[in-house]
């Protein structure tokens, strides 16, 4: 607690908040581009913190050269723990690099693998292999473009596959059985239908409801279990066949409420609907009623 509330050190972190951006433009300057900037400005601005914590004046150092190299450290560290990389393969990066510099400023154009195998003292094989160990090793940014040709410009984002996609089949069971919710909530029974409504789409709390249906609490509750049961019994119909005989007042009455969501609408309609969001009415259908 005694740091946190020291005037000294918050006026320190304070007035060197500005050396954080000046030393993340220098750092950032060899790393890629998917390193994200803003990520070495919080890891930098807690090397500020700490630097402010640690700092010991009678030392005589000044305050911002000490900072900036904890804030400096802070960086690196937090970009190596990011990197999945080895320290090999970095390095290998560099050499290659520099390399593929050299023969093109001695050549004056880009060297060929060949060339490039041949002043590294590797076979071109050998070569595509270290290559082949530094592509895996780096990520791209989604705006990266991936087209060759003029034609078309189109980035990473434009040609990765989306796992999450549905597929049309997924799309039109899912779309029939919201349909099929449609017509099961509307078919309710009135004030089955008012507590779903209420307490599933206006937020309604089961106060407000039994102050609007004059009933309890614990009615309201009843209520909510039997229209659950209900829609779920009645959606759960129009997937499954039974050739059970249905006795029973209950059973004959739950029977007919799924006989009445199987015909609410043809398969033509429930597909054809795009959108499977129950339909809401403007005006709530419960008022707001003060306690």
């Amino acid at each position: 607690m005694g740091e946190r509330n020291n005037p000294e050190v918050n006026a320190r972190i304070e007035a060197n908040l500005p050396l954080v951006k000046h030393v993340v433009f220098q750092v950032a300057v060899h790393f890629p581009r998917h390193v994200d900037r803003e990520e070495l400005a919080r890891a930098g601005a807690l090397g500020l913190v700490e630097a402010a914590r640690r700092y010991d004046e009678s030392r005589g150092v000044p305050f911002d050269r000490f900072a900036a190299q904890r804030i400096r450290g802070a960086i690196l560290d937090a970009v190596r723990a990011a990197d999945w990389a080895p320290r090999s393969v970095r390095l290998l990066a560099r050499r290659l690099e520099a390399t593929e510099q050299q023969l093109a400023s001695e050549l004056g154009r880009v060297p060929t693998v060949s060339e490039m195998a041949t002043e590294l003292g590797v076979g071109v094989d050998e070569l595509a292999k270290l290559q082949d160990r530094l592509f895996r090793s780096v990520v791209l940014a989604l705006d990266h473009e991936t087209s060759d040709d003029g034609d078309e410009e189109l980035t990473l984002v434009d040609v990765l596959r989306d796992r999450n996609a549905v597929e049309p089949s997924e799309e039109l069971e899912t779309r029939e059985l919201h349909n099929y919710l449609r017509d099961a909530v509307e078919l309710l029974p009135e004030r089955q239908r008012l507590v779903i409504v209420g307490y599933f789409l206006e937020a309604k709390t089961s106060q407000d409801l039994a102050r609007f249906l004059g009933v309890t609490e614990s009615r309201i509750s009843q209520l909510r279990s039997e229209a659950l049961r209900n829609l779920k019994l009645g959606i759960e119909a129009q997937y499954e066949t039974s050739d059970v005989e249905v006795s029973g007042r209950v059973a004959k009455r739950q029977a007919a409420y799924a006989d009445s969501v199987g015909s609410a609408s043809n398969w033509k309609e429930r597909l054809g609907r795009w959108d499977t969001e129950y339909d809401v009415p403007e005006e709530p259908l419960l008022p707001v009623v003060s306690a």
